[in-house]
């Protein structure tokens, strides 16, 4: 009789648990249903406070969701301050990371920038944004070997890549290896045909 009780009560403890969850889920989407709304009419600051009403520092999908909105509404420093809590929930999903990015660049703030690249590149090396990017950065920096390595990495995934191909050149032009990065423009010309940057390029080579 005993044990039969106690089953019973946990039965109960559990249907209660998933009806209290299930309300949980509904008033979320209710939520998130509304601020897609605001946000598809440009009120960002409605869609902003459609989730602040329903606030929770723990929920990785409305601190992403606060950081994209925000930095849709040019709040770059609310932006951030979103996504760094989002980076916190879940320190190896790389997409907060690359949201941080957006409001980042807004403000000029390349070192933080370059940070958020480099701890997307720990966690997923082969990411071809994260190193496109990065390789971009080093390279305006003038790191020019640092930034072909970078661009190498994407090229040997997808040879036609033409953004990739053409910085790669222009990273092997300035590393004093003219051999190499005259074999990449002419790789260059073959996807674009004419093409300015590889044609300025090869006139540099003797």
């Amino acid at each position: 009789m005993e044990t039969l009780k106690k089953n019973t009560i946990t039965v109960l403890l559990a249907l209660i648990s998933f009806s209290s969850f299930s309300q949980s889920m509904d008033a979320l989407q209710s939520i998130f249903a509304k601020s897609y709304e605001a946000e598809n009419a440009k009120n960002y600051a409605k869609a902003i406070s459609e989730l602040k009403a329903g606030y929770d520092p723990g929920n990785y999908v409305i601190n992403i969701r606060l950081g994209w909105l925000n930095y849709l509404a040019k709040q770059y420093t609310e932006s951030i301050s979103y996504y760094e809590k989002s980076i916190a929930l879940k320190p190896y999903a790389i997409e907060a990371r690359f949201g941080c990015v957006k409001p980042l660049s807004a403000l000029e703030d390349w070192e933080s920038v370059k940070k958020q690249y480099v701890e997307i590149l720990t966690i997923d090396p082969q990411n071809t944004v994260a190193n496109y990017w990065l390789g971009v950065i080093i390279y305006n920096r003038k790191d020019f070997n640092g930034a072909a390595r970078l661009f190498e990495k994407i090229v040997n995934l997808y040879p036609l890549d033409y953004d990739s191909l053409i910085m790669l050149a222009w990273s092997k032009l300035y590393s004093s290896k003219p051999s190499e990065a005259k074999v990449l423009f002419h790789q260059a010309l073959i996807i674009r045909p004419n093409d300015s940057s590889a044609l300025s390029g090869l006139k540099l080579i003797p």
